[in-house]
Formats: structure tokens, C-alpha cells, sequence
């Protein structure tokens, strides 16, 4: 067997996409090997997201450089390779491959290529291309992801996705309860529906709700999640199919950016604060004990310290479980790189540390008000450290477990009797719950 390393950096995408890398490649002979000593193919999956991203990538293949030998060939894949295309060829002289999202098809034939002494950059959109018929090579475990949507059609001026992932498209719901009922055949107990904007999910027949209702329907599956949702996606019969599937995991991850109409319009979204915490109550009414996190920029270009405190203040009204803070990050490509009055990155970082402050009191107080609860938790991993297991409520918060590894994959109803801010401490409090 030919073998193959990949390290994957950014989001929930990225890591479905070194999945579809690796079933490519598994038909093509190649076996996924945990270390870069001694393989034929080195892959970098990389995130666009933002600079510092980029250039941790940058260094890191300079690190992998020295595990080339003779035949061995490196590449970069993913959105980086996507942005910067055959200009990365030039910056980085030992890369062998550039490869973007819609291109994992041809790695067989790229690596040929490359390993014949050629360097070759594949960066062509295929709005076709959805990869039904390549298995995904997954890591065994009971939650996984499932890709239901590629790309995305809302231009952000921040952001860089449409250019590195292109337009939106849908996969058709029977592939995607499909998968969800092969995933489930082999184990698996919680999907996380994955998309840039998956809410606005529709195959020309299905919509989101449909899609929800499919695959919560799927015998064995007895979560489901989903990430990105776009805020003003969440039709009323989204709620209802959300309200009204029991497999639904009560969190919504909701993105808002600011807390500013002003800085929102700046940056393209397509609401204002008000909608935004309507949004908000309507899904609170509809599934009692739901939970959020979000993301957050600060400091985009024309952000006043009033505007800063305006989100400051949508933080505290929403009342986050959690919260993704970021400076902005210029991205070559995006409409914002050229809006007036970009802000020192001193001032950036100095909002951005007291709105971190604001995001992790809240979450703490909200924690300790659910020490003493009872949840139903699925351990998932062991914890990094303390040789405890790591666990799941259904509200999507961490439970630390005095359990063996084989407790992986069992689901237990457990009392929270601690908390550290972010993560819980739990004992059982019944027999394993079977699964259903």
C-alpha cells in the first residue's frame, strides 16, 4: 500500500473534505498514515479564513519539507490553495501540488503527475461536483459529519468562502439520507449537517425542513445537529420541523458578526439587530431549553467604540452560551479590503480582549446556574488530560466523565455537580441509556 498524510486545519468542512480525500485515494490504493515519516504523499488541508491561518501554513510546510525524499510529493489542498492558486507554486518552492476543493477527484492523477516531476495546480470550480459516489474514509466514533451543501452565494464583504468554495449548491436529500442510514448501519448515532449556509438548504424539491424531518427519521440516528445556519434562513417551517423532530439536538450555532446595524450593512448581512434577536425568540419559543453560541468580529473597518458597544450589548441581551470572538482579518479577494477606515490593531485587540471578558462572565454565570441539572450525555473521546471521557448533552455542552474508554458511543443520564466556566463535571445518575 501507497501511503498518505494529511493534517487539517479550520472548520467542520475541512475535516469532512480530508475524509473525501482519503476515500479518493483509498481507491487509488493509498493508506491514511498518522505520521509524515516515510510516506509517498504529504497533504496540507488548509482554511482562508483569515491571515494568521494562512500563515501558519506556511510555515508548517516548510517544516514538512524536511520529511521529502526522493518520489515524495507535498501538496497543499483546500481553500488557501483554492485562493491563492498556482501563485503558491511560486511562494512555496517544495510544494509539488496546489488543489482546490472541487479537484479532490483528480488527486490520483495530480500525485502521478507530480511524482513523474512536475508541479500542477488544480483550482477549477465544479458546480456539479458533490462526490456521491466516493465513501468517505472516516475515523471511527458514534458522531459524525455529513456535507448536505457546498459553497455559498451570500457575498459577505469579509469574507472569503465564495471565492475559495464558489456558488451554493445542494446535494439531493435521498443521498444525504443515505449516507445518514449507512452511518447509522455502521454505528453512528449523532450527524452534524454540514454547509456554508446550510439552513438555505434546497435540491429543487427539499428544502431545510425536509431535510431535517429525513434524516431525523433515519432508524439508529438519535442526534441531529447542523452547522452554519444563516439567521434569517430559519423559515417558520424550519422551527416547526426543528421543534417538532425529537432527534433535533436543542443548540443553534447562529452566527451574528456585530451588533451594529451600521457595521452590519458595511459588512452585507442580510439583517439588522432587531431580526437578528427576533430570530432568536422565535426559536426560543419553539424549543424550550435551546442554547447558542455565535460568531463575532471586531474592529471592522469603520467600527466606532460605540458600534463596538452595541454588540457588546446584543452579547449580554442574546445571552450566549458561548462565543467565537475574532479581530478582522484583511482578506485579499473581499469587498472589505477596500471599505474606508481600517482600525489599528491595537485598538482591534483592545475591544476584542474586553469582549472576550464580557462572553466568558456570562458563560460562566449561565454554567453555574445548571450545576445540580440532569442530562442525557453521549461520551464521545477521552479528555486530554486527567484520564477522564469527554461527553455531550444534547444543549451541546462538555461533561467530563469518570468512565472507561469502552464507554465511548453509550449514552448516560448525568448530573452536573461542577463547573469550570466552559466545561462540566458529571456523574451518572441511571444505568446506561440504551440506544435506540
Amino acid at each position: 500500500m501507497k501511503r498518505v498524510y494529511i493534517e487539517t486545519y479550520g472548520c467542520q468542512m475541512n475535516v469532512a473534505d480530508t475524509e473525501l480525500m482519503l476515500g479518493v485515494l483509498g481507491r487509488a490504493g493509498y493508506e491514511r498514515s498518522q505520521s509524515p515519516d516515510d510516506v509517498d504523499v504529504m497533504l496540507v488541508n488548509t482554511c482562508a479564513v483569515r491571515d494568521n491561518a494562512e500563515q501558519r501554513v506556511i510555515g508548517r510546510m516548510g517544516e514538512l519539507q524536511r520529511f521529502k525524499r526522493p518520489g515524495t510529493v507535498l501538496g497543499v489542498v483546500g481553500c488557501m490553495a483554492q485562493r491563492l492558486g498556482p501563485a503558491l507554486l511560486e511562494r512555496a518552492p517544495k510544494v509539488d501540488l496546489v488543489v482546490g476543493p472541487d479537484a479532490y477527484r483528480t488527486l490520483p492523477e495530480l500525485i502521478r503527475h507530480a511524482q513523474a516531476g512536475g508541479r500542477i495546480s488544480d483550482t477549477e470550480f465544479r458546480s456539479w461536483e458533490h462526490y456521491e459516489d466516493v465513501p468517505p474514509v472516516r475515523m471511527a466514533g458514534p458522531t459524525q459529519f455529513v456535507t448536505v451543501q457546498r459553497g455559498c452565494d451570500y457575498r459577505c464583504t469579509f469574507c472569503i468562502v465564495p471565492t475559495t468554495r464558489g456558488p451554493e449548491r445542494s446535494r439531493k436529500l435521498d443521498e444525504v439520507v443515505r449516507e445518514a442510514r449507512e452511518l447509522a448501519e455502521a454505528g453512528t448515532t449523532e450527524i452534524t449537517l454540514l454547509g456554508q449556509t446550510v439552513n438555505s438548504y434546497h435540491d429543487g424539491t427539499f428544502d431545510f425542513a425536509d431535510l431535517l424531518r429525513a434524516v431525523g427519521q433515519v432508524d439508529g440516528i438519535r442526534r441531529v445537529r447542523f452547522t452554519s445556519p444563516y439567521p434569517t434562513d430559519f423559515t417558520d417551517r424550519v422551527i416547526e420541523a426543528m421543534a417538532t423532530t425529537d432527534a433535533v439536538c436543542e443548540h443553534v450555532h447562529l452566527p451574528v458578526q456585530s451588533g451594529s446595524n451600521p457595521v452590519l450593512r458595511r459588512m452585507l448581512r442580510r439583517y439588522t439587530r432587531e431580526v437578528y434577536l427576533d430570530v432568536m425568540a422565535r426559536l426560543r419559543a419553539a424549543v424550550p431549553g435551546i442554547t447558542f453560541s455565535t460568531d463575532i468580529i471586531v474592529g471592522f473597518p469603520g467600527e466606532t467604540e460605540s458600534q463596538f458597544e452595541e454588540t457588546v450589548s446584543l452579547v449580554r441581551a442574546a445571552e450566549f452560551d458561548d462565543a467565537y470572538t475574532f479581530r478582522y482579518s484583511v482578506r485579499d479577494g473581499t469587498p472589505a479590503v477596500k471599505l474606508p477606515d481600517h482600525l489599528p490593531e491595537d485598538v482591534a485587540a483592545e475591544r476584542l480582549g474586553r469582549l472576550i471578558d464580557v462572553v466568558r462572565g456570562q458563560a460562566r454565570a449561565r454554567n453555574a446556574t445548571r450545576v445540580g441539572t440532569a442530562h442525557e450525555v453521549l461520551v464521545e473521546r477521552p479528555a486530554r488530560r486527567g484520564g477522564m471521557m469527554l461527553g455531550r448533552t444534547r444543549t451541546n455542552h462538555l461533561v467530563l466523565l469518570d468512565l472507561p474508554v469502552d464507554a465511548i458511543g453509550q449514552y448516560h443520564q448525568v448530573r452536573l455537580t461542577g463547573t469550570t466556566g466552559s466545561t462540566f463535571t458529571g456523574v451518572m445518575v441511571a444505568p446506561q441509556l440504551a440506544v435506540l
